[in-house]
């Protein structure tokens, strides 16, 4: 039986794991630190609600009270839509064999011609949908019902092969361009992806054999992708099952990412969760996720692609995200930052059987910067490495990157975390030649380590205040009332 999951602001989110264990530690946690969140420390976002009517209005006039732990109010008010059809009209059918392709394009340029009219809305009913890659438009919602599976082609064809991305100057795996994402859409405003807790299954299991297997032509696809975007929801869904990324908004903005599922197994390759991309004021709060990679990659860009297109991510939101991941970290930042990352808030998060719990990925030739980044309550249960500054991958596009262009980090704020059966202290590896300062660590607790299990830290500068396992000496002013302001 599946568990209860609970209501977030209207949202239902599903919970896969014995909560109550991180429920007892963050409250022991609390408890210990006399820790409390105070109201600046919440940014006055609006509550932005989805219903599940068939004429769906993306803001909810019954909310009596705005919920101040909600940012999807970032994206202010949109029309009700008032042309609402089903992927039936369009002659689509729902029995997982027959390809819908068709129907969605046909679906998708008949909603074009109400786009200065409020904008249109897709109905995809109960049953499964076969598709290849279909692009959306602006003012449209596409609306998946209560049991309703779209499911990705296992046609590589029915995926076709587009430019590389401009910050990337090739596909991220092969030489070249990419496979499209399952769902993409380029230039777009106003675009919602909601239902009723229905399903969109990339089938990446044909993709990820050919990666393994090295048989990989080009790049693989996404299970949804928007660029240079503006006003983008995506909400109260199951992903599974990408073939790559999962969820990649890139050069976008205002862009909600709420009451997400999302799943693959935990071994398949790259099936990050979520990874906003040059892409600025950015929300994704209240998802469980699973996945073969991170859950969360903030990203901006590789080495001088990323550095010429100069698209940074900044302003972005990562709050309430629960999930396991065995081979990466629960939130990473990088290792592709080239355009920049700042203005970033991680918080209350819970992360078990993991390899890394937050993780910082730079190396030379990225150039960028990384700053003014806040990570705080961090609950993590089985993390191998619980905090990590990493380096050194090796891991560029061609041999016109520059070893000279060495990123900058500055301004990292870690607090309040607590980890239980860690199995290696805090690893910060900077760079030799680059700036990696002012980095604060206060009130982080590691249990379960070895007893000669210590701090490693190169070319790294900061301040530590209630800290255990004792930190490195170049974190100075240890205890000081001054650390951390």
């Amino acid at each position: 039986m599946e568990p209860e999951r609970p209501n977030y602001g209207g949202i239902m989110v599903h919970l896969k794991k014995p909560y109550w264990v991180f429920l007892i530690l963050l409250f022991t946690f609390v408890a210990v630190l006399t820790f409390q969140i105070s109201t600046k420390d919440i940014l006055p976002f609006q509550f932005f609600g989805v219903t599940g009517s068939r004429k769906t209005s993306v803001t909810s006039g019954s909310d009596p009270v705005p919920d101040p732990g909600s940012c999807a109010g970032l994206l202010g008010e949109l029309p009700e839509r008032k042309h609402v059809m089903s992927i039936k009209e369009f002659g689509g059918v729902g029995d997982g064999k027959t390809s819908n392709t068709a129907a969605f394009w046909k679906a998708i340029v008949h909603m074009q011609r109400f786009s200065n009219q409020g904008g249109g809305q897709l109905n995809v009913p109960k049953g499964k949908w076969l598709t290849g890659s279909f692009n959306l438009t602006s003012n449209f919602t596409l609306f998946l019902e209560d049991g309703a599976v779209i499911l990705g082609s296992q046609d590589p064809k029915e995926w076709p092969v587009v430019e590389p991305l401009p910050s990337y100057g090739r596909g991220r795996e092969r030489l070249g361009g990419r496979h499209i994402s399952l769902i993409h859409g380029d230039g777009l405003t106003n675009v919602v992806i909601t239902g009723q807790n229905g399903t969109i299954d990339g089938q990446g299991g044909m993709w990820w054999d050919l990666w393994q297997n090295r048989r990989l032509t080009h790049t693989r696809g996404h299970l949804v992708e928007l660029m240079n975007s503006h006003n983008i929801l995506i909400s109260n869904l199951t992903f599974r099952n990408s073939p790559f990324w999962t969820i990649h908004p890139i050069y976008c903005s205002n862009v909600v990412i709420k009451g997400m599922t999302i799943l693959a197994p935990l071994n398949a390759p790259n099936t990050d969760g979520i990874d906003p991309d040059s892409s600025t004021n950015v929300c994704i709060e209240d998802c469980y996720i699973e996945s073969g990679d991170d859950l969360v990659a903030v990203k901006s860009g590789w080495d001088q692609y990323g550095i010429r297109v100069a698209r940074p991510s900044s302003n972005i939101i990562v709050r309430r995200i629960s999930g396991t991941t065995p081979t990466c970290s629960g939130v990473g930042i990088g290792s592709e930052m080239s355009g920049g990352i700042s203005n970033v808030i991680i918080e209350d998060m819970n992360i078990w059987n993991s390899a890394a719990g937050v993780r910082i990925k730079t190396d030379k030739g990225r150039g960028g910067y990384i700053a003014n980044i806040t990570i705080k309550n961090i609950t993590m249960e089985r993390v191998k490495i619980p905090i990590m500054f990493s380096r050194g991958a090796n891991d560029h596009p061609d041999y016109g990157w520059d070893p000279k262009a060495i990123p900058k980090i500055k301004g990292i704020f870690i607090s309040n975390i607590m980890s239980l059966n860690s199995t290696k202290a805090p690893i910060l590896a900077g760079i030799k030649g680059g700036s990696f300062e002012g980095l604060c660590f206060k009130n982080v607790t590691l249990l379960g380590l070895a007893p000669t299990a210590a701090w490693h830290c190169e070319f790294v500068s900061g301040c530590t205040n209630a800290v255990f396992p004792l930190p490195c000496p170049q974190l100075q002013n240890n205890g000081s009332s001054a650390c951390c302001i």
